[in-house]
């Protein structure tokens, strides 16, 4: 049997037997690290400790102490669920039961759980975990399989479609439970330090609406119980937090189900804040030299036949059918941007041409998978489309790289990177993704930045740098993306004049410094807490008067702040009253104005940290607004 060479995360190689296994590998590299072998990570896929090795492959053994270990445990913890449950229902049938980030699901049908049966469901699982029962992997004959599930149509499908050129068929067991499963588990339910069961919801099989309807109960594990107590902890900090609770308090936005699902109303009070952050983006892209265009909401199905959309992402658009001509709701801006391009003949000293929208997509999401904002029927995007010669790609990549950076920087957001490679369903060829994925790495590898490579998570068209940020919570949300692009050009025949006089073909770049509105909007509703900063606030000063009598004092303090956002309160509380009433509303400051106040020409000014200072010099404070204003503090500094 022949050698395949392994490398190591440090970059060493290691010559193999064809079919050897990861624990094999790591019995090669030490007796100790074999011993302690729980799972790989195999040219980026999580893999059980019993994979074979068949071709050349990069390699890393995960281990207890690895970051892998905790989806590895998680896995475990679905089965342990699993098995309680059919303890308790022995007539539910299992489908599917993947690990997640914050935890694990598994998806059931022929049963309805709700919450109120999670606690059953959870203490036999407790009950599991102290059994310390062994899971171990068995192999059965194909056939063997197909008849253990001769009453279970979703193992079935699974045995047809996944596991279709597998014999035999792995399984793992723990006790009388056992599982269809390619792993990887740890060694025993006992590992299990934390385990939580969360919640319900119905899902479909296999995520279409045509299936049947299961449904699906989430929970989470953790090697201690310190671990649990404290995701628990930020489970219910991110509740007071949940944008769709802070959009109702603070009248920010709705979804009405008769206007239809997935179609956020923005009210008043949000639009304000959309506008801000629409403004603030305008001013990016006019000072980088991009230019303003716009383009319909709908085109004819054939532009999204030429720009390759059709046929990639045609059962995400919605479609309509005009005198007999099909048209579709636009799910990406770039095809109207390539068009506006195709318009005008290019010299080479044009390059770069660079174009941005605030552009509404449509995209038909699966009822089940819309929430708030996070995931919409329709968003807008910042949507930025660049044509640049290949030797320009590299530095407008960086330009574009430093900007997001500002932009995260602005709001006060962790960021991290991640490269995505071609997907299995892409469009191009081998030799223009190669390329393009290489001079994206070259990027990342020149500028020194640490980041990760998702394998096959690009665009159809080409590879992309996703900016992942992070939360006041340490949540993690898809944001930004510059995506570099071969094949549109391509396919809609632009090209620009070189230097030689004869044609040649730009490369696109596809780039967004929010992602959508949408999805920014709602990070930054949790991430603030709804305390947005001075220049995002929607009601940005709240005017008190102490009684009626001072409301002309009230208003000609209002005049003074004309330009920020200002509102008097006039309803007949009292003072603590109308106080309480402005941190609800999360007004960032509240000027109290009394008969003193009146008397000397200031103000009382008292912020949302329920800081507060006396006869304040109303240019003073202004002066300082238009500070805050303009450097859009997220750290306001004047009653330090």
């Amino acid at each position: 049997m022949s050698d395949v060479v392994v490398t190591l995360p440090d970059g060493s190689e290691l010559q193999v037997e064809r079919g050897s296994t990861v624990e094999d590998v790591a019995h090669e590299i030490g007796p100790g690290l074999g011993h302690d072998t729980i799972a790989g990570v195999v040219d980026g896929d999580l893999v059980a400790a019993a994979e074979p090795i068949e071709k050349d492959s990069e390699l890393e053994i995960v281990t207890d102490g690895s970051d892998e270990y905790l989806d590895v445990l998680r896995h475990s913890a679905a089965h342990v669920f699993a098995q309680a449950l059919s303890r308790l229902h022995p007539d539910a049938k299992l489908t599917i039961g993947p690990w997640t980030d914050d935890g694990f699901y598994y998806d059931i049908a022929n049963i309805d759980l709700d919450e109120s049966d999670l606690r059953e469901i959870e203490d036999e699982a407790a009950a599991i975990i102290d059994e310390d029962l062994p899971i171990e992997r068995v192999e059965r004959p194909r056939e063997e399989a197909f008849d253990i599930y001769e009453d279970n149509p979703f193992k079935r499908d699974i045995l047809e479609t996944e596991a279709a050129d597998e014999d035999p068929v792995s399984f793992y067991e723990q006790g009388e439970f056992f599982d269809l499963c390619q792993g990887p588990h740890v060694e025993s339910t006992g590992e299990i330090g934390g385990f939580s069961l969360l919640e319900t919801s119905a899902a479909y099989w296999r995520g279409e609406e045509a299936n049947e309807t299961l449904t699906r109960v989430y929970g989470t594990a953790f090697p201690t119980e310190d671990g649990l107590a404290e995701f628990l902890e930020r489970r219910e900090q991110a509740k007071e937090r949940d944008h769709r609770k802070i959009g109702r308090e603070m009248d920010l936005f709705s979804v009405d189900e008769t206007t239809g699902p997935g179609l956020p109303l923005y009210h008043p009070n949000g639009k304000r804040v959309l506008d801000e952050l629409s403004e603030y983006a305008r001013s990016l892209n006019l000072d980088a030299g991009y230019e303003p265009v716009e383009t319909p909401h709908l085109f004819r199905t054939e532009l999204w036949k030429q720009s390759g959309h059709y046929d990639n992402y045609v059962d995400d658009m919605f479609l309509l059918d005009v005198d007999d001509e099909e048209y579709g709701l636009k799910p990406m801006n770039c095809p109207g941007h390539a068009t506006i391009f195709d318009q005008h003949s290019w010299s080479y000293r044009d390059l770069p041409v660079r174009y941005f929208e605030d552009g509404k997509v449509y995209r038909k999401e699966q009822h089940g998978e819309l929430s708030g904002l996070s995931r919409t029927w329709s968003f807008t995007i910042d949507d930025g489309h660049l044509f640049v010669r290949p030797d320009q790609i590299a530095e407008e990549i960086r330009t574009i790289m430093n900007t997001v950076f500002e932009v995260m920087d602005t709001v006060g957001l962790e960021t991290e990177l991640v490269l995505a490679t071609r997907p299995d369903k892409s469009v191009g060829s081998d030799a223009l993704w190669e390329q393009a994925e290489s001079q994206l790495r070259t990027v990342l590898d020149d500028g020194g930045y640490d980041y990760d490579v998702e394998a096959g998570d690009g665009a159809f068209y080409g590879p992309k740098i996703d900016f992942a940020f992070e939360d006041a919570l340490g949540r993690v949300w898809d944001g930004p993306t510059v995506q570099l692009d071969f094949n549109m050009p391509e396919r809609f025949d632009l090209s620009y004049v070189g230097e030689d006089n004869d044609e040649h073909r730009p490369v696109m770049i596809h780039r967004a410094l929010y992602g959508s509105y949408e999805r920014f909007f709602m990070v930054l509703i949790e991430h603030f807490n709804g305390d947005f900063p001075l220049w995002l606030a929607p009601e940005q000063v709240r005017i008190l008067p102490v009684s009626d009598d001072n409301i002309a004092y009230a208003e000609d303090i209002a005049a003074e702040f004309d330009g920020f956002r200002t509102e008097i309160e006039t309803r007949s509380w009292t003072v603590g009253r109308k106080i309480r009433a402005g941190h609800d509303d999360r007004v960032p400051y509240m000027l109290i104005v009394g008969d003193t106040e009146a008397a000397d020409g200031t103000v009382s000014v008292r912020d949302r940290q329920e800081r507060e200072r006396d006869g304040v010099a109303v240019e003073e404070f202004r002066d300082h607004l238009e500070r805050e204003r303009d450097e859009k503090s997220v750290a306001p500094d004047f009653l330090d």
